[in-house]
């Protein structure tokens, strides 16, 4: 096991040689989110983590609200990652949750053939090495990941031992020079 963390853009200017020095190994970067949109730290986060030894993966955000939406956003998230000019060792995640409450605010129906469809289809036709993020509610309850075959980043604060996939978040709250961040293990 390898202690990682995430971070996008709301993360800030990040210290990676102290991210580094906590014994942190990777770090999964968002890279975009939705149909079009960057996360504008993703360059920069990717080449400083690297500098700093780490392994680096990425993860898309979603607001797809079907799967031709999600086919879109898998070509809006691997241009972003080729932009970059840079292998990532670790990785690309889609998160389809709904933390912001815009599929909701959208009529969303939250049907799980179909959230599990759109991840299917985004992993399918992203062209890298993918997997599905998500809470383990939205892994027992939205998405049946066993069905799309993919590496699955379990987000299960307090124990792991239910969905033992790729990688898990097991904390929002992980201290690092003064800072928090989302604490990962990668098995």
């Amino acid at each position: 096991m390898i202690k990682g963390i995430d971070v996008s853009k709301h993360n800030g200017m990040v210290d990676w040689q102290t991210v580094a020095a906590a014994g942190i190994e990777f770090v999964i970067i968002r890279c975009s989110y939705g149909l079009q949109s960057r996360d504008e730290m993703f360059s920069r986060n990717a080449a400083e983590a690297k500098a700093a030894g780490l392994k680096v993966g990425a993860y898309h955000y979603s607001y797809a609200l079907s799967v031709a939406d999600a086919i879109q956003e898998a070509a809006n998230c691997r241009e972003a990652i080729e932009c970059i000019g840079q292998k990532l060792e670790l990785p690309v995640f889609f998160d389809m949750e709904d933390a912001d409450g815009y599929k909701e605010r959208k009529g969303f129906a939250f049907e799980p053939a179909e959230i599990t469809g759109m991840c299917k289809a985004f992993v399918d036709n992203i062209g890298l090495d993918c997997g599905v993020y998500a809470s383990y509610s939205w892994l027992t309850d939205y998405i049946d990941w066993r069905s799309i075959g993919c590496a699955v980043w379990n987000a299960q604060w307090g124990r792991s031992d239910d969905i033992r996939g790729y990688m898990w978040q097991y904390t929002d709250s992980l201290e690092i020079g003064g800072r928090l961040f989302d604490g990962n293990i990668k098995y």
